[in-house]
C-alpha cells in the first residue's frame, strides 16, 4: 500500500536553501553558462552604481586557479547598518535573503539590471566561500560566508578612505563539478562589451593566470562598439555612415515617475551581412533573446524607410518591399534604460515591458526619417540594397518551393534516388544518416536497421554556406537534396512539424576531410536551418579509428589516446593486433552496425547551442571571408595539434 500523504510530507525550504536545491531555476543551469552567470550577477550590481552616477571604476580579478573571482567597485557601498524591521545588518540581509535589495522602489536606484533582488544571495548560496568588504562611513566592514551561511556577524576592520564594495567568491564544486573553471577570454569579452555600453567607465581585468592587467575604456561608447562588430564579423558597410541616436532623462527633471524613467542609445548601419544582426541591452544587461526594445527598433526602422520610399516613389512597379528586405544587413547596438524592467526569467535574456516597444519606435522613426530626407545620396544607396534584397527573396521563395516537400502524406514521393529511406513513417522513430561518399553509403545501407534508419550519401565537400544567401544555397544540388529529404522546407517555408526524421546524424570518416565535411554541414544547419539544432535534432556519429584484437576479445578505439589506453590495460602476455580504418568504406557492414549504427553500442555527439553569440563568432572566424581570423586561430592552436591525416 502506498504511503499516506499528509502535512508531514510538506517540505519548507527556508532562506536560500531553494537555490542550492534547484540552481537551474535561478541561473539557468550548472554548466559553463550558469557558472559565469554568477559573475554577471555581481558585476551587474556594480554597474547599477555606474548607471545611477555613483561609481566610475570596476575591477574584476581572476585568481590563478581560475576558480575564484573578486569584483570591486567605487560606488556607495552596501549599507551595513541594522534593518529597522529585521534587526540585522542590511549587508547580511542582502547576501542571505532572496528578494532583498534596494531596487524594488525607485528611491535608491533609477535604473537597475539587478532587478529581482536575488542576484547576490543566489551567488552566495552557490558558493563554497564568499566574502564581502564594504567601505563606507569612514570604515571598512566585512562578512564571510560558507555555502551561503554567515560565519559570523558583520565586523569593522578599521578606518578606510572612500566608498565601495568588494565581493570575492568561489563557486561550490558540489554544485558545478570538480573541474569548474572560469574562462578568462569570456570574462574579457564581456567586460569589453560593458565598457562600450557605459562610455567613460573604466573596467580593469586582472588575470591571475598570466599576471596581466587589461583596461577597458571607450569614450565613444556604442558607436565604437558597432564599428568593432562590423569589423570582427568581416562585413563591409553598404554606405559610409553610422546612424547614432541618444535620448536620456534630463537631470533635475523631477522624479523618475514624472520624467518617464526611460532612456535609450542606439547605433546602426547597413552592411553586406546576409541577415540582420542586433545586440541589445537593458540597463547594461545583455538580452540575447531580444524583447520589446528590439521590436521597437525594428518597427521604427521599417516605418521610417517605408515613409521615405513612399514619399519619393522609389520601389519599382510590381515589387513588394517587405520588412525583412529593409532590415537585411542591418547591424545595430541598442541599449535601453528602463525604470522597472520586466525580464523573462532570472537570467534576464528577454525584455517583456510592452510600453518599451512604442517608446523606442517613437524615438527611432522620426529621427531616422529626418536623416534619410537630409541625406538623399546615402538613403538612395540603402534603398537600392533593399530592392536587391526583395528581388533575391522572391527568387529564393521560388527556389525553396521547388525543393519543399509538398505534404506529410508524400512520404516517398519526389525524393532523391540516392536516398535509402527507412520503412517507418513515424518521424520520432526515424533516423537519417548523412554519409560521406557512395562507398561508405553502400556499407551503411547494408548495416542499417531497415525499419528506422535512412541513409543519404553526399558527394565530397559540400558548399560553404557561411556567406551565401538562401537563393544561392538551394541552387546547390547536394544541399537541395538534403532539404528535400528532411521535408521541413527552408527559409520562410520552414516548418519543423514536417521534419521527417527526428535524428539527423552526420556520419563522416574520422579524418581531416571528414571533419571538414562535418563542419561544412554544421555551417549549413546553423545558418539556414538553426531550429533543427535548437530543438536537438542534429548529431555527429563517432565511428572508430581502430579495431584492437586482444586474444578473442575485440575492442574499438575512436582516438589515439583511447587506443593507447586499451593496449596499456591489456594482459602482460597479450599481443594486440591493431587495424586502422582509413574510411568508413573499409569497414564491413556488420562492423559499422556494431560500432556506429546500432543505438545500444554507438556513440553520438548531440549538437547543442550553449551560447549562440559565441557560436556565431566561431563560424564567422573559421568559415567566413576574413582569412586573418582563421590565421590567428591556427597560430593560437597549432601547438595542440600533433598528428594530421594527409
Amino acid at each position: 500500500m502506498a504511503k499516506t500523504y499528509d502535512a508531514s510530507d510538506i517540505v519548507i525550504l527556508e532562506g536560500i536553501e531553494p537555490v542550492r536545491r534547484r540552481p537551474a531555476m535561478y541561473i539557468g543551469g550548472t554548466d559553463k553558462t550558469g557558472l559565469h552567470h554568477l559573475v554577471w550577477e555581481i558585476l551587474d550590481n556594480a554597474i547599477d552604481e555606474v548607471i545611477n552616477g555613483y561609481a566610475s571604476q570596476i575591477t574584476v580579478e581572476l585568481d590563478k586557479a581560475k576558480t575564484g573571482i573578486r569584483i570591486t567597485d567605487n560606488g556607495r557601498g552596501i549599507p551595513v547598518d541594522k534593518h529597522p524591521t529585521h534587526k540585522k545588518s542590511a549587508l547580511e540581509i542582502i547576501m542571505t535573503t532572496l528578494h532583498a535589495g534596494g531596487k524594488f522602489d525607485s528611491g535608491s536606484y533609477i535604473h537597475s539590471g539587478g532587478l529581482h533582488g536575488v542576484g547576490a544571495s543566489v551567488v552566495n548560496a552557490l558558493s563554497s566561500y564568499l566574502e564581502v568588504q564594504v567601505k563606507r562611513d569612514g570604515k571598512e566592514w566585512e562578512q564571510t560566508y560558507e555555502a551561503g551561511k554567515p560565519m559570523g556577524p558583520v565586523k569593522a576592520n578599521g578606518a578606510a578612505r572612500g566608498t565601495g564594495t568588494s565581493v570575492y567568491f568561489q563557486p561550490d564544486a558540489k554544485i558545478f563539478g570538480k573541474t569548474i573553471q572560469f574562462d578568462p577570454a569570456l570574462l574579457q569579452d564581456t567586460l569589453d562589451a560593458k565598457a562600450y555600453l557605459h562610455k567613460g567607465l573604466k573596467l580593469l581585468f586582472k588575470d591571475g593566470t598570466t599576471g596581466e592587467t587589461h583596461q577597458y575604456l571607450h569614450e565613444q561608447g556604442i558607436q565604437e562598439f558597432l564599428k568593432k562588430l562590423v569589423t570582427d564579423r568581416g562585413r563591409k558597410p553598404t554606405a559610409d555612415f553610422v546612424f547614432y541616436l541618444e535620448r536620456q532623462m534630463k537631470s533635475g527633471a523631477g522624479s523618475p515617475e514624472t520624467s518617464g524613467g526611460f532612456g535609450m542609445e542606439v547605433a546602426f548601419q547597413w552592411t553586406d551581412e546576409p541577415a540582420e544582426y542586433v545586440k541589445s541591452y537593458v540597463n547594461g544587461v545583455a538580452t540575447p533573446s531580444g524583447g520589446t526594445h528590439e521590436l521597437g527598433l525594428r518597427a521604427g526602422v521599417v516605418k521610417a524607410v517605408r515613409n521615405y520610399v513612399d514619399t519619393h516613389n522609389l520601389v519599382p512597379k510590381g515589387l513588394s518591399l517587405q520588412a525583412e528586405d529593409i532590415r537585411e544587413g542591418l547591424t545595430a547596438v541598442l541599449s535601453a534604460l528602463v525604470l522597472q524592467p520586466q525580464f523573462q526569467g532570472q537570467t534576464k535574456e528577454r525584455l517583456n515591458n510592452p510600453e518599451v516597444q512604442a517608446q523606442v519606435d517613437n524615438i527611432v522613426r522620426p529621427a531616422l526619417e529626418t536623416y534619410l530626407n537630409g541625406n538623399p545620396s546615402i538613403a538612395d544607396t540603402l534603398v537600392g540594397r533593399m530592392i536587391l534584397a526583395a528581388r533575391a527573396r522572391e527568387a529564393s521563395r521560388e527556389a525553396s518551393k521547388a525543393v519543399m516537400r509538398k505534404s506529410a502524406i508524400s512520404h516517398r514521393l519526389n525524393l532523391p534516388g540516392k536516398l535509402a529511406d527507412c520503412q517507418s513513417t513515424d518521424p520520432t522513430l526515424s533516423e537519417l544518416f548523412i554519409v560521406e561518399g557512395d562507398s561508405a553509403g553502400g556499407t551503411a545501407k547494408q548495416g542499417r536497421d531497415l525499419k528506422h534508419q535512412a541513409i543519404l550519401p553526399i558527394r565530397g565537400k559540400v558548399l560553404n554556406t557561411e556567406d551565401l544567401t538562401l537563393a544561392k544555397v538551394v541552387e546547390n544540388k547536394e544541399l537541395a537534396d538534403v532539404v528535400k529529404v528532411l521535408g521541413c522546407g527552408i527559409g520562410n517555408d520552414f516548418d519543423l512539424k514536417k521534419l521527417r526524421y527526428h535524428k539527423i546524424i552526420l556520419l563522416m570518416d574520422a579524418d581531416i576531410d571528414g571533419y571538414h565535411i562535418s563542419t561544412l554541414m554544421l555551417t549549413f544547419f546553423f545558418r539556414h536551418l538553426p531550429e533543427l539544432i535548437r530543438h536537438g535534432h542534429v548529431f555527429i556519429a563517432q565511428p572508430p579509428l581502430y579495431r584492437i584484437e586482444i586474444g578473442k576479445e575485440i575492442q574499438w578505439a575512436g582516438t589515439d589516446e583511447e587506443k593507447t589506453r586499451i593496449v596499456s590495460e591489456a594482459r602482460a602476455n597479450a599481443k594486440p593486433t591493431i587495424s586502422r580504418f582509413k574510411g568508413l568504406g573499409e569497414m564491413f557492414p556488420q562492423q559499422l552496425k556494431e560500432t556506429t549504427l546500432h543505438p545500444a553500442t554507438r556513440r553520438l555527439l548531440k549538437v547543442e547551442l550553449s551560447n549562440e553569440l559565441e557560436t556565431d563568432r566561431t563560424f564567422r572566424d573559421l568559415m567566413g571571408k576574413r582569412t586573418e581570423a582563421r590565421y590567428e586561430f591556427l597560430m593560437a592552436n597549432a601547438g595542440s595539434v600533433e598528428n594530421l591525416d594527409v
